[in-house]
């Protein structure tokens, strides 16, 4: 009898182990090194991962009560389930590691009479990134056939430290006015999810093809932009978000700058943040409201300047190279993103009358700087805005409402201390109460938040209690970076 439970507890054991140990792979992109060195939460892996294998290695291997130890772990496992705001995706490539983490389990215990744990977890492992490489192969061939079937198919090619997505959105809908125009969907901007793109939903008949291109190390803009050469690439700021993974800032504006190795490359409009030069055939332009001047004397003015922002609760306005725009976008960093957008248009055929048609149609990116007015209140959902420019905007956006102000924010993920502490500095001068969800950046605001107005949300799942406890009608309601639980 002791026997079976204990053959049942182990096989509960791995599976649960697995689902720990795949859903942190899948937050960080399958790579093992940054789930187990770029975890926000390692004391997660000690609690749920290193003491509960070794405690039941010992009481496994010492007395026949080893499914004592897995009753415990599941009541934990499922207590940390329920803290989750993104749980586990069952895609392919998790039901087959599943598998093969079933199957090589199956084959240490029947064999080898072995209840073994790693072996399994780190086997089915191994074993699921060799046929996702397989896999991988044939899915890169489909779309690169694709890709090169579609001769008149325009490419344009987004990259940028921050505002990459809001610039690729825009430009869609700019370019929507004369062309067939599909873009990246969400924030997809890997080189796989660009391929998964292209073979599941870019439609035959699509003129125009705007890709997005994210990077976390050298390289992974070089490997997208080979692969779907843009003929129009686009650098929007640079600046230090995922530092912890570039380590120097200069690091990440050489791999923002692989966009340009695209052997199809006719025009790059590039932020005055990379500090480039503009080339002597035309082909790079530079644009920016001039503020790297003072930083580097030898940097010539932009090509295309940014002037007269005026950005207000209800729209941005501004100037480029002498000619006035208005779009219902919020922040006055999205100047910057409409100006490059502007731009491409222009190099598309645009005039300006046509652009001006676009931009009053323009709706603002879900989440970024979003205005929703509900129950009296006044919201800005920037809940998918994590950089220190973003952020600041919002803040300076903010301190022109009249009424009372409420920021809701976990503060800045993958930045220095130093960034947080800006951050944390600007809200107590802006806002009449500072919620801080999570443990990541806490103590950071305690330091420079007053007392009186500082709260802590612990779980997400109380916010909407204490939204309702902390607001009343008449607040402006900022949510600045929703971070997931993991972070």
């Amino acid at each position: 009898m002791l026997q079976t439970l204990n053959l049942v507890a182990y096989a509960l054991f791995v599976l649960a182990m697995g689902y720990y140990f795949i859903t942190n792979l899948q937050w960080y992109s399958y790579r093992l090194s940054r789930a187990i060195f770029h975890h926000t939460k390692t004391w997660w892996h000690f609690v749920y991962f290193l003491i509960p294998y070794a405690l039941y290695e010992v009481v496994n291997n010492t007395t026949p009560y080893g499914f004592v130890v897995v009753i415990l772990y599941l009541g934990m496992l499922y207590h940390w389930y329920r803290g989750l705001d993104k749980p586990l995706v069952f895609t392919g490539r998790v039901k087959r590691f599943f598998a093969a983490l079933v199957l090589i389990a199956l084959f240490m215990a029947v064999v080898f009479q072995s209840y073994v744990v790693l072996i399994p977890l780190f086997g089915a492992y191994f074993v699921s990134m060799f046929i996702e490489k397989i896999l991988f192969e044939g899915f890169k061939r489909k779309a690169q056939q694709k890709i090169e079937a579609a001769k008149e198919l325009k490419v344009i090619g987004v990259t940028a430290s921050y505002g990459k997505t809001s610039i690729k959105n825009i430009i869609a809908h700019l370019l929507g006015a004369k062309y067939k125009t599909y873009a990246t969907p969400r924030s997809v901007n890997t080189l796989g999810g660009v391929m998964k793109d292209i073979n599941d939903d870019l439609p035959e008949d699509t003129e125009v093809y705007v890709v997005e291109m994210g990077a976390r190390g050298e390289g992974d803009i070089a490997q997208i932009a080979e692969f779907v050469n843009p003929h129009i690439a686009v650098v929007g700021k640079i600046g230090p978000a995922h530092i912890e993974y570039f380590k120097t800032l200069e690091n990440i504006r050489n791999t923002k700058m692989e966009i340009l190795k695209s052997e199809r490359l006719g025009k790059a409009y590039i932020h005055e943040s990379a500090m480039v030069q503009p080339d002597s055939e035309g082909k790079v332009e530079t644009y920016g409201k001039g503020e790297q001047l003072d930083l580097r004397s030898a940097l010539p003015a932009p090509t295309h300047k940014i002037s007269e922002i005026e950005a207000t609760l209800e729209k941005t306005c501004f100037t480029l190279d002498g000619v006035g725009y208005c779009a219902n976008l919020l922040g006055a960093f999205n100047a910057e993103n409409l100006a490059a957008a502007i731009l491409v248009a222009k190099k598309m055929g645009l005039d300006d009358t046509a652009i001006q048609a676009q931009l009053a149609t323009l709706e603002p990116t879900p989440h970024r700087l979003q205005r929703i007015d509900a129950g009296g209140k006044v919201i800005l959902d920037d809940s998918f805005n994590g950089n220190i420019d973003g952020m600041m905007a919002s803040f300076d956006l903010a301190s022109t409402y009249e009424g009372r102000k409420v920021i809701i924010t976990p503060g800045l993920v993958e930045v220095d201390d130093a960034l947080n502490a800006q951050v944390a500095k600007r809200a107590n001068e802006v806002f009449d109460l500072v919620i801080v969800s999570g443990d990541l950046n806490y103590e950071i605001f305690k330091q420079y938040v007053d007392p009186d107005k500082l709260v802590k949300l612990a779980n997400k799942g109380e916010m909407e209690q204490m939204l309702a406890e902390q607001t009343r009608s008449g607040d402006l309601i900022l949510f600045a970076n929703d971070a997931p639980s993991f972070v």
